[in-house]
């Protein structure tokens, strides 16, 4: 599958990883967005479920299981160069849970770490990225009180 000047758009899949305040991110080691820290993911591969692409490309890239548990987004990637669609992503985000492994950089991210939300602008992240990772912590924090109001 070309991924650059594609016939056509190109599934992927991420995962907002968040543990108390951290998210995790991965600084990317290939085109789009090269060298810049964004969510962990990659393309789907065929036959292969949402969930178990988010499972497999956090692993590949982080060396961390995770558990995914809901879409928190859905958003396209479309990137121009001289008048031609360069890249054409459709991405499906999901807010994961941290489940095992060990932190390390692996596959396609040049580093891997967890980060602090209050850090989050010292790292160059994209807006839809940092709009993606703050409805998830919003989306957590839901869940807290929700969990917490069902323990009374």
């Amino acid at each position: 599958m070309k991924r650059e000047y594609p016939d056509h758009p190109i599934v992927g899949v991420g995962g907002v990883v968040i543990r108390d305040n951290f998210v995790l991110l991965i600084r990317r080691r290939r085109e789009p967005l090269k060298g810049e820290w964004s969510i962990p993911g990659g393309v789907l591969e065929l036959g292969e479920s949402l969930k178990d692409g988010v499972k497999r490309e956090i692993l590949e890239e982080t060396g961390l299981k995770v558990h995914p548990l809901d879409v928190i987004a859905v958003l396209d990637r479309i990137q121009e160069s001289a008048g031609r669609i360069q890249y054409h992503y459709v991405i499906i985000d999901y807010v994961c849970l941290p489940a095992g492994g060990r932190l390390k950089a692996a596959s396609d991210a040049l580093d891997a770490r967890w980060v602090d939300r209050r850090d989050l602008p010292d790292y160059k992240i994209t807006p839809k990225a940092a709009a993606v990772i703050a409805d998830a912590f919003d989306w957590s924090a839901k869940q807290k009180k929700l969990s917490s109001r069902k323990t009374r």
